[in-house]
């Protein structure tokens, strides 16, 4: 359950202001289908979290915990510095002409699959005995703040204070990051 719960929370703060998130709206928008693009969402986000946990699970019993604590430690490192810059527009993905269904799947999947947040599922599900508990945080956490983006379309999302939320959400991966970074170099 502590894979479920910290995936969940580390995918909703990686998802404020992030690509991912701005995609949903724009496709929203475009497709005027919010419930389509949320279910799309849907399905991307677990099948990326669902490689990540496999993968998580394959590497997670080849590593002494020590190393597993310190390869979370990371991953909460490199999503806490990402979240310090600015995050780039999305490809607005206009010269795909494969249908809603598929322009929201595929665009979504793409792009989640490459962002931080899978780093941190694979990095939890190395660490747990039921991988698929990290998977299933990390689509519900994501969806705590696709779900709100793609009802609300591109120009109210950007309206919010995204950076503010980016800077929070940064310091806190990067503390956390650190903890258990000199918990497992038994430092701390």
């Amino acid at each position: 359950m502590d894979a479920l719960m910290a995936a969940l929370v580390a995918a909703a703060l990686a998802q404020v202001g992030d690509r991912t998130a701005w995609l949903a709206a724009i496709l929203a928008d475009r497709y005027a289908k919010p419930g389509l693009v949320i279910a799309m969402a849907t399905i991307a986000m677990l099948a990326a979290s669902g490689l990540a946990a496999t993968l998580g699970a394959v590497i997670g019993p080849k590593l002494a915990p020590n190393a597993q604590q310190l390869m979370l430690a990371l991953a909460l490192l490199l999503q806490g510095g990402g979240a310090f810059f600015p995050a780039k527009p999305p490809e607005r993905l206009t010269g795909w002409n494969i249908g809603a269904i598929a322009t929201a799947a595929l665009g979504l999947f793409i792009l989640a699959f490459g962002d931080g947040v899978q780093f941190i599922v694979l990095a939890l599900a190395a660490r747990t005995p039921v991988p698929a508990l990290a998977a299933i945080g990390a689509t519900i956490g994501s969806l705590v703040v696709i779900v709100p983006a793609a009802l609300m379309g591109e120009a109210a999302w950007l309206k919010l204070p995204l950076k503010t939320l980016r800077i929070v959400a940064g310091g806190l991966f990067v503390a956390f990051g650190l903890i258990l970074a000199l918990g497992a170099l038994r430092l701390v």
